[in-house]
């Protein structure tokens, strides 16, 4: 099997050189990562300017531009081969209900997905780095699932609570949840008198019922949610189309 491997957080985070040490011993692994943090950068593509690709002293390849870019270079220019599978992460901190429209964690999963591969993306829920190890080996274990009776290819959302591995009781599929609106934004002053403003943290859970990732995580069970790139709304559908006759 042959897995590549991208993130958000920068091909220098813990996240993604655990994923990888943990993948190493059961694939071939490839990994192409952001030169630099990379979070909330969404599906974004850069456009505006080329892009560059080097190597770092572990073999990793870092990009300067976003998790999106990362995998379609790979895909399209920088790798011989096509990948059996594409594994984002492991990010630092949850993306869960909305956090899935902005996360990059989850583009670069995303961008694999488009191109006909089967993707997963990975995140813990809490940030900090605890238990990373724990949240690699379950990443490790999902991985060798294959997920043989999912129509191919799958795009997974896999969200890791920050607890020891004998702790982590449970694998569930989830639905995505719901938040309130994020946060006002913090405004503050530049150095030359200006305001500025800094986008302000996420709002709380609003759908967290059973069933949804939201839930699953504070009960201590690892979440994984099937996501689709369809934003038809079918419901919505009928009703257009007789407001337009």
């Amino acid at each position: 099997m042959k897995i590549l491997i991208s993130n958000d957080d920068g091909y220098l985070a813990p996240g993604i050189v655990a994923l990888a040490d943990a993948l190493a011993s059961i694939a071939e692994i490839v990994v192409v990562a952001p030169d630099s943090n990379r979070s909330g950068s969404s599906n974004s593509l850069t456009l505006d300017r080329p892009l560059s690709v080097y190597t770092a002293a572990n073999g990793f390849h870092f990009v300067n531009g976003t998790p999106s870019d990362c995998v379609h270079v790979a895909l399209t220019g920088l790798l011989s081969f096509r990948p059996d599978l594409i594994v984002s992460g492991i990010n630092q901190g949850q993306n869960m209900g909305d956090d899935t429209l902005y996360s990059g964690t989850v583009a670069a999963a995303t961008e694999g997905f488009l191109f006909g591969i089967p993707s997963i993306a990975f995140s813990q829920v809490d940030k900090g780095w605890g238990e990373l190890e724990s949240a690699a080996r379950i990443a490790r274990e999902i991985v060798l699932r294959k997920f043989d009776q999912l129509q191919k290819p799958y795009l997974l959302n896999v969200n890791i609570p920050n607890l020891p591995y004998a702790a982590l009781q449970e694998v569930v599929a989830t639905r995505l949840g719901k938040r309130h609106q994020s946060e006002a934004v913090i405004k503050a002053i530049d150095p030359h008198g200006r305001e500025i403003y800094w986008i302000g943290p996420a709002g709380k859970a609003r759908d967290a019922g059973e069933g949804t990732d939201f839930h699953a995580t504070a009960q201590g069970k690892v979440s994984i949610t099937p996501l689709q790139i369809d934003l038809t709304h079918t419901a919505q559908l009928d009703n257009l189309t007789k407001s337009l006759s």
